[in-house]
């Protein structure tokens, strides 16, 4: 099972490491040999970057100190809200993954159930 990162020069190795990893993640979780990460455009490239960070910082403010929240929510973000493929993609408890998951709601304040808010969400975990 591998992940792989977009082609990255050596000073955007840890860029090029974290895209790996969530690709890897989820070739685990939805049981294929390969995922690579995406490098078309994409609507998130029309906004400057400078202002998207700021927004994604403010946004992530209530669960940034929480590193298992931050990654357990993208994770379940990027399996469409599956508990059990986030469960093994984490390696953790599916109940783990429903904790954690209520407590970013909680913390953000947001309906996760909204697609609008996890579109938003999204971006900015991605920033």
């Amino acid at each position: 099972v591998l992940g792989v990162s977009a082609a990255v020069t050596p000073a955007e190795w840890p860029a090029g490491d974290a895209q790996a990893a969530r690709a890897l993640a989820r070739a685990r979780a939805t049981r294929v040999p390969l995922v690579r990460h995406g490098a078309r455009p994409a609507l998130a490239d029309l906004v400057p970057d400078g202002e998207a960070e700021a927004h994604a910082r403010a946004l992530l403010a209530p669960v940034a100190d929480v590193p298992a929240l931050t990654e357990t929510l993208r994770t379940w973000l990027s399996l469409h809200g599956s508990w059990d493929r986030t469960a093994v993609a984490l390696s953790v408890h599916r109940n783990t993954v429903r904790q954690r998951i209520a407590r970013c709601a909680a913390l953000l304040e947001a309906d996760l159930d909204d697609p609008d808010v996890r579109m938003e969400l999204w971006f900015a975990l991605r920033r």
